[in-house]
């Protein structure tokens, strides 16, 4: 059995930090894991300038509530769907993602959660587990699942690493060039064709 294991920001869904630093006028808060590989230091300065500037968690469900799926995203994963048991393994929280899963068709989602206090101030955040995408493909693996993964950034990378293919999808070009093992596309037809080459089961289509 083949198992499609898809990150979500920037590959199905518009990256929600980066968004709401559009929205606030905060630059720094536009970093994401394609510039940052270390998470909890970017996590870390997310936090800080929320606090610095006063935003807490209803201000991000608010433009949240403004996304939506990136163009072809909600065909692609229908399309998926037919041939590939699917699965996404994210590093955003759930707090975050439940709200776009609904406009996805509420997918299986894998991520984390936040501290978030009664005032709406964002605390905390607890992570599901370690490296938690190379952990989830590697668990599957031991239920006899082939994993195809794919990811636009440093912390997908690791995943696509465990799989037995990995794809780059929307990456930047740094990530491509220190990553040149994976093949890189930027479309959604040339990722169907990606999955379609890696696949030991639909070699066809």
């Amino acid at each position: 059995m083949e198992l499609a294991c898809l990150d979500l920001e920037g590959v199905l869904i518009p990256e929600i930090w980066v968004a709401f630093a559009k929205k606030t006028g905060i630059p720094e808060l536009e970093a994401t894991t394609r510039d940052v590989p270390d998470y909890d230091q970017l996590m870390q300065q997310r936090l800080r300038l929320l606090s610095e500037h006063g935003y807490g968690f209803p201000a991000i469900q608010e433009v949240i509530g403004e996304l939506e799926p990136l163009p072809g995203a909600p065909e692609f994963l229908t399309w998926l769907r037919k041939h590939f048991q699917v699965v996404i393994l994210s590093d955003t929280f759930y707090e975050f993602a439940m709200p776009l899963m609904a406009k996805l068709g509420y997918p299986t989602l894998l991520c984390h959660r936040l501290g978030v206090g009664a005032d709406g101030t964002i605390e905390n955040y607890f992570l599901r587990q370690p490296d938690p995408k190379r952990q989830a493909v590697r668990a599957f693996q031991l239920l006899n699942m082939r994993c195809i993964a794919t990811g636009d950034s440093y912390n997908d990378t690791t995943m696509l690493k465990q799989a037995e293919a990995g794809i780059l999808f929307h990456a930047p070009e740094n990530v491509i060039t220190e990553f040149p093992q994976f093949p890189a596309v930027h479309d959604f037809d040339g990722l169907r064709a990606e999955f379609l080459k890696a696949s030991n089961e639909h070699p066809d289509g």
